[in-house]
């Protein structure tokens, strides 16, 4: 048998950034004779075994093909003649489809993933790809993390054809959660959801987000205009200010209802926070997101406006401020919220970098008032 370093560590490695996790290929063997050499097995779906001293996770090389749609329909073929290049080729991404021998150290890279990588795309491996609607969310989170990657045209117009025929429809809520909750955490989210709506899948899973695109704001607060674009400069501006999931999710949902303010009266969005957090618990229920983060949602979505509008509170507004949020039994959601709100309010077209007094005034609001208890 023989032992290959795959995917996201050859990856990482070549492009210079720290390797996380290390999962490795074997090829020409089979269960008994990991077993027999100490290995210790732990996959359900298909022969994955732990390394009897590093603990790192070791694959029999494999091949799949699809049965049914979604991506719960494969069967998986792992025998010792399976190559190692046909393992790479059922991965999803060019620059996830290399392996680096154990012994030699060599790269072996049948798809051109090094090319890729120094031509900064991101490319599909073969076909295959449309065969597995959750390779669209990854692709869109890879694009968030490595954000000076494009997407070659052709795995565009695939991602298309998958969302046409389907295949987006029948991504179950942990999956579409667990790729979204990562996208948003990338360096640059906004990547993720501009990919998304480039190949028709943000409609089919996030049609209160799409719906904001094209729809006005007033100048004088929003530069930018368009409701689209500046929920994308929001999202950013949480990466920059190394938020919490929560934040951020919360900023996702924050303006919601934007896209359903009537066309008689854009373009301002009278009302909008509370369609926000009518729409927020809808997006929330379907993807069945934590608590922390479908709660700081609500919250935000309902009082973002009178956050940023807190500088003209008298005391007493102020107060009841810190009491519908519930700040004094969730002082840190309070904090959170606070967060998602000056990401709201810097992610406006040369806006960026202006102060938000707001954060501290309200902060120390609720210090002095829990002095005073």
């Amino acid at each position: 048998m023989h032992a290959y370093l795959v995917g996201g560590a050859v990856r990482d490695a070549l492009l210079g950034l720290p390797v996380q996790d290390r999962d490795w290929v074997v090829v020409g063997s089979n269960p008994a004779a990991m077993v027999a050499a100490g290995y210790v097995p732990v996959g359900k779906d298909f022969p994955v075994f732990l390394h009897p001293e590093s603990h790192e996770e070791y694959a029999l090389a494999r091949t799949e093909r699809k049965t049914a749609p979604g991506y719960h329909g494969f069967a998986f073929h792992a025998a010792p003649e399976v190559t190692l290049e046909q393992d790479l080729a059922r991965r999803d991404l060019t620059i996830n489809a290399m392996a680096q021998d154990a012994d030699s150290g060599e790269i072996v890279d049948p798809y051109g993933g090094r090319r890729d990588i120094e031509g900064r795309v991101l490319r599909h491996v073969s076909p295959a790809f449309a065969e597995d609607p959750v390779r669209i969310l990854r692709l869109a989170r890879f694009a968030a993390r490595f954000s000076d990657f494009t997407v070659a045209p052709e795995t565009v117009e695939l991602m298309r054809g998958m969302v046409a025929a389907g295949e987006v429809d029948e991504l179950v809520a942990e999956r579409v959660w667990q790729e979204l909750s990562r996208g948003l955490m990338e360096s640059r989210p906004s990547r993720m959801f501009e990919v998304l709506r480039d190949c028709g899948a943000l409609a089919r899973l996030l049609p209160e987000v799409e719906r904001l695109f094209g729809v006005p704001q007033p100048p004088a607060h929003h530069p930018e205009v368009d409701t689209g674009v500046h929920l994308l400069m929001v999202l950013d501006q949480c990466a920059r200010l190394q938020t919490s999931l929560a934040v951020r999710y919360a900023c996702l949902c924050h303006d919601l209802g934007k896209g359903t303010t009537p066309a008689d009266i854009l373009p301002r969005h009278i009302g909008h926070e509370q369609r926000s957090a009518d729409l927020a618990r809808q997006v929330s229920e379907r993807w069945r997101v934590p608590n922390d983060c479908r709660e700081l949602a609500d919250l935000v979505a309902r009082e973002h406006g009178n956050v940023h509008r807190s500088t003209d509170f008298d005391a007493t507004a102020r107060l009841r401020l810190l009491e519908r949020s519930d700040a004094w039994r969730k002082p840190g959601r309070f904090e959170q919220m606070l967060w998602a709100c000056e990401c709201d309010a810097r992610g406006r077209l040369g806006l960026e970098d202006r102060d938000y007094p707001q954060r501290e005034r309200l902060m120390q609001d609720l210090a002095a008032t829990q002095a005073e208890d």
